[in-house]
């Protein structure tokens, strides 16, 4: 709550004493689809229509089942009223990221542009603006263009549009452009903070800078003043006794304040947050932050969420971060290219360490139009993002002599080259923090820390190798991160028998091949159960969690993501990697990971998507439960099953694990944990329907449906054989189509919200709007097997499954 007050009364001092204005300019843009070259065509069209940012033309269309996603331009609208501009102000528009290149026009004339998307930009449109009424129009392009990074043949969609939010800034004549704090010698006794200012406009000698540090309880811990002149270094450094460091476990923010004075007057006033840390990587060896040994615990995050694309409101941003700092993560990769302002906040202010990466993904290196782009891309991602205390790598790239998009680009000699150049600039502009890269083994020893490409169990070998895979990089590089390890899972799908490769595959493989054609590996031969990837991912941390010497990696990905390289995926277009559903829904994998890493006690019965099952009579079946306590008793039918004690050297589940024999018909089951005292910290429950009859071949598909709670109808589809059991093994895509009355929820790449699926266990949903009270809905489902089941009902609300 006192920080809560701090930062209001900040904020209140900003508006009452400061000539500085941030007016955020999100609502009421028009749109047009129309790639128009010139402002005055665009004006011309009668096709504009209402829309407010963040904004994507590929929203939806990324995502349909038809092949491609518009790559083009369009054009964005808004009418800015200035009451009464003042010839004192500058007036600066500034755009969080608009993908992929921007030409900005003011009252019909170019005020500017930017090249390369991901990234903010300033646009100063003071000479171009009246008071009153003044039309700012965007020309923004997300076409195809092999000169600006990320490559075209990178795993993920580039969405076009003002994909960011958008502010005015009106601020003094003479105003203070950029803040950059670095600190340094800090140790738990004394760090040093040097603050660098940037100010642009006439300076006279009535100027002045006050520059204040507050530490993260509100006290003022110094305060410093620097007379300005035209040919002065703006510089001032702080020396703080005892400071209260940044950690993953105590993020704590000091705040640098900074007031332009002219005279007694506060012309201008701006503020950063900071943070006082140092890290550490020993070489062949651990990561260190603030003297302590630190494993690494990350996943990777894509900027982009169902419905919204990359167009996602700041709400969505912080809950992806705050989901991911949740399961206990301490480490997040940014894959590939920087993203929203507000990831960065969200990190410094939950204690993530950051890995930042360049988009200069695939694509190989390219011509001399292609290079400057580049660079300056990586100036403007350092520069932007230079004060947050959560980063340490600056990431020049993932896979980048892959498929190359210019004659000879994947030349080594030549990316090698263009390779130093940027390690070079990333130096020079930040010399505290570390490079790295991924998959580019001609370059491991350019760059400061590496990651091979390792997929032990999914595109290669078997996850049993793991420690072998690490064991031998460690060895061989120098620092060594691992980025990228997992494997697809469906939701709902679930089996016995998960797959172990076992006569499929060669299980002392962990490198993913370039040509997957050639290569037999558990993508292609498995069954993308989650059941699988609980396995892999409950060995993976088994291995890594007791490691001496591991430094850390990350998962890939924290949340299913758009790509328009499989189309032929369960869902198409989805790249099912995630550990949520790309509506940020937990999948079983979620809890494997919060079991090793949270601190919050907790307990998770796998599976809660996984409540039909069969088997003969008198077969036990295993049941896993994953959970962070100490001990934890299983209960099946009210009758406990024994309390067992957790150990990460056990597998799987760390040793919470039984085998139960269930009953027909409902079988309810509750877990609950118990810390070393005995006293309950968590329970879950859950219940199975367990047949001893296994199912035939399906004789038809059987639709029913019910009420969610805000409305609209979950319409299900269900395998069944003659007998009407439901067919658990049957995994065929099917097709959802409202014929009459309703509408689906379809294009959003996750488990309810697709028209063409694959089955779970048989089954498949979709969430369908009512249009008409009035009027009922008629559905049908079908495949090639199936040629339609039709399902007829009104739209009343109930929480009853009702069958037609």
């Amino acid at each position: 709550m006192r920080k809560i007050l701090i930062l209001l009364s900040i904020f209140f001092t900003l508006q009452a004493y400061s000539q500085r204005e941030v007016i955020n300019l999100n609502k009421d843009w028009k749109y047009l689809e129309q790639p128009f070259n010139l402002p005055e065509e665009a004006s011309l069209s009668n096709d504009w229509v209402n829309v407010d940012l963040p904004h994507s033309w590929n929203s939806l269309d990324a995502t349909d089942i038809i092949p491609g996603y518009r790559r083009d331009a369009s054009w964005y609208k808004k009418t800015l009223m200035i009451p009464s501009k003042s010839e004192s102000n500058r007036y600066i528009l500034y755009f969080e990221g608009a993908n992929i290149t921007s030409e900005i026009y003011v009252n019909g004339k170019k005020a500017g542009e930017h090249i390369g998307g991901y990234i903010g930009f300033e646009i100063d449109i003071t000479a171009h603006i009246t008071s009153g009424s003044n039309e700012i129009l965007a020309r923004v392009d997300n076409g195809y263009d092999r000169e600006i990074i990320p490559s075209q043949k990178s795993d993920f969609f580039i969405y076009g549009g003002i994909t960011r939010d958008v502010w005015l800034k009106i601020v003094d004549k003479t105003f203070i452009n950029k803040i950059k704090v670095t600190n340094s010698d800090i140790s738990k006794k004394s760090a040093t903070t040097t603050v660098n200012l940037d100010i642009i406009g006439p300076i006279n000698s009535n100027h002045k800078s006050v520059v204040t540090l507050i530490d993260p309880n509100g006290k003022e811990v110094s305060s410093k003043s620097i007379i300005l002149s035209k040919t002065q270094n703006h510089e001032v450094a702080f020396k703080t006794s005892k400071p209260l460091l940044w950690d993953v476990d105590a993020p704590n923010l000091y705040t640098v304040k900074v007031e332009l004075m002219s005279g007694k007057e506060i012309a201008d006033l701006d503020q950063t947050s900071i943070g006082m840390r140092w890290f550490e990587f020993k070489d062949y060896g651990s990561f260190y932050l603030n003297g302590r040994k630190l494993l690494l615990r990350g996943t990777h995050r894509h900027e982009e969420h169902a419905k919204f694309g990359a167009a996602m409101p700041n709400s969505l941003h912080r809950k992806d971060m705050e989901l991911i700092k949740g399961m206990g993560a301490n480490f997040v990769r940014l894959g590939h290219y920087p993203q929203d302002p507000e990831i960065y906040k969200a990190c410094d202010e939950l204690g993530i360490i950051v890995w930042d990466e360049l988009p200069w993904c695939r694509g190989g290196v390219g011509n001399e139009t292609w290079k400057a782009n580049t660079k300056r891309m990586l100036n403007e991602m350092i520069e932007q993002n230079y004060n947050h205390p959560s980063i340490v790598f600056w990431s020049l790239g993932n896979e980048i002599y892959w498929l190359p998009d210019f004659e000879n680009g994947d030349n080594e000699s030549a990316i090698n080259e263009f390779l130093k150049e940027l390690n070079d600039i990333a130096h020079k502009l930040d010399p505290n923090r570390l490079t790295s890269i991924r998959k580019y083994y001609a370059g491991s020893d350019i760059i400061d820390v590496f990651s091979p490409s390792i997929w032990s169990g999914w595109y290669s070998g078997s996850y049993e190798n793991y420690s072998t895979a690490i064991d031998k990089n460690i060895e061989k590089y120098p620092h060594f991160l691992h980025m990228e390890y997992g494997g697809s899972s469906h939701v709902g799908r679930h089996t016995e028998t998960p797959i172990t490769g076992d006569g499929f595959i060669n299980p002392n493989g962990w490198e993913e091949a370039i040509n997957q054609v050639e290569v037999d590996n558990i993508a292609k031969v498995g069954d993308w159960s989650e059941n699988y990837i609980v396995d892999l991912f409950d060995w993976h941390l088994k291995i890594t969690e007791s490691h001496d010497k591991f430094a850390g990696n990350a998962q890939w990905a924290f949340k299913d993501f758009a790509t328009p390289l499989r189309p032929e995926n369960d869902i198409p277009y989805m790249n099912q990697k995630g550990l949520t559903d790309r509506e940020g829904n937990p999948k079983d994998a979620y809890y494997v990971f919060k079991s090793y890493w949270s601190k919050e006690p907790f307990a998770y019965i796998e599976s809660h998507t996984w409540n039909e099952r069969s088997g003969p009579e008198g077969l036990s079946r295993e049941l896993n439960v994953f959970s962070n306590a100490d001990n934890v008793e299983l209960f099946l039918n009210g009758k406990s099953q024994g309390k067992k004690t957790r150990d990460i050297n056990k597998f799987p589940a760390s040793g919470l694990s039984w085998n139960v024999n269930f009953t027909s018909g409902e079988n309810p089951i509750l877990a609950i944990a118990y810390d070393k005292k005995g006293k309950e910290v968590a329970r879950d429950a859950m219940s199975v329907n367990y047949t001893f009859e296994r199912a035939g071949a399906p004789e038809k598909l059987v639709l029913s449906y019910e009420a969610t709670t805000n409305g609209d109808y979950l319409v299900t589809a269900t395998a069944i054989d003659k007998d009407g059991l439901r067919c658990l093994e049957y995994e065929e895509r099917v097709y959802f189509q409202c014929l009459a009355g309703g509408r689906l929820q379809e294009n959003l790449g996750t488990p309810t919200g697709s028209s063409s699926i694959k089955m779970a266990n048989g089954k498949a949903s979709i969430i369908v709007e009512a249009e008409n009270p009035d009027k009922p809905v008629i559905m049908t489902v079908l495949n090639q097997s199936f040629k339609g089941t039709f399902l007829e009902f009104s739209p009343v609300k109930t929480n009853k499954t009702t069958n037609k």
